[in-house]
């Protein structure tokens, strides 16, 4: 029988180290208690839930230059995949408006976002051994500081439709580009992640829990210590399929000039992996 991940208490003596351990052995950590407020996060999923039921969404169609704005319904193709997945989605970057009539919560949220994301990164640096922390080419929190490419992804799996191309499901598998993504329980179920054995195991955690993943960026700059995960969410069986999904990943992106590895800087390495699966 697969276990269920632990779930680590954010308030705990031990938290640090129990999310670093986490994240180095499966890539996934869930927290419990965080700071991150319930309140923000169900205000944000149901003003975004009413967008994506709006015939206005298309107003808002993205910019292959910028990146923000909405990407209608399979859009996107995961690395190594031919077929798009069933979702629809909107990028919000610091800078950029959101869509008309959206409150102050998508904001407030991505503001607690990124303040517990800079402690978590310190968490990650301080738990890794010296010899890795010594590669890095500054704190690993620096690195996103005011950084422009950080970025909340709005994303609705819609009620699959009653036929849909062969092999499409609502993500299919993929490991995610950034340093580390924090991830909000998402309204239903469905995110599974590859584990070590070679299992598909589903991801399990509370409405109120939050889930962080790593990301290919932390890989490279931490020389592998701790690994991207390959994950996907699957489509539902039966009923299930006729109800909406949402989630909203938070990607933690350096600045564009951060060398990563190698003399790689992020900018690189986020153009090669945005050309791959087909955004730009």
């Amino acid at each position: 029988m697969i276990q269920p991940l632990p779930t680590i208490d954010y308030r705990a003596s031990h938290a640090p180290q129990a999310f670093a351990q986490s994240l180095q052995d499966v890539g996934f950590a869930i927290l419990s208690h965080s700071p991150i407020s319930r309140e923000w996060v169900q205000r944000t999923y149901a003003e975004w839930q009413s967008f994506f039921q709006s015939e206005e969404k298309a107003q808002y169609t993205f910019d292959p230059k910028v990146q923000s704005g909405y990407f209608p319904l399979q859009t996107e193709e995961a690395k190594g995949h031919t077929t798009p997945d069933l979702k629809e989605f909107f990028h919000v970057y610091v800078g950029h408006p959101l869509p008309e009539g959206m409150s102050e919560a998508t904001w407030q949220l991505f503001a607690q976002l990124q303040e517990l994301a800079t402690e978590l990164l310190d968490w990650v640096e301080q738990q890794a051994p010296p010899d890795i922390r010594a590669t890095f080419t500054q704190p690993l929190s620096t690195m996103i500081a005011n950084s422009q490419e950080t970025l909340l992804r709005l994303l609705h799996y819609p009620p699959l439709p009653s036929v849909f191309p062969l092999g499409a499901v609502r993500a299919a598998a993929h490991e995610d580009i950034n340093l580390i993504t924090l991830l909000p329980a998402a309204t239903a179920v469905g995110l599974e992640l590859l584990d070590r054995e070679g299992q598909w195991r589903p991801v399990s955690c509370d409405r109120t829990d939050m889930v962080i993943n790593v990301g290919d960026m932390l890989q490279l700059a931490s020389q592998g210590h701790y690994r991207s995960t390959t994950h996907r969410v699957i489509n539902p069986p039966r009923a299930a399929g006729q109800q909406s999904r949402l989630s909203m990943p938070f990607f933690l992106h350096p600045r564009p000039e951060v060398v990563l590895a190698a003399g790689k800087t992020a900018h690189q390495y986020l153009q090669e992996r945005l050309q791959e699966i087909g955004l730009v």
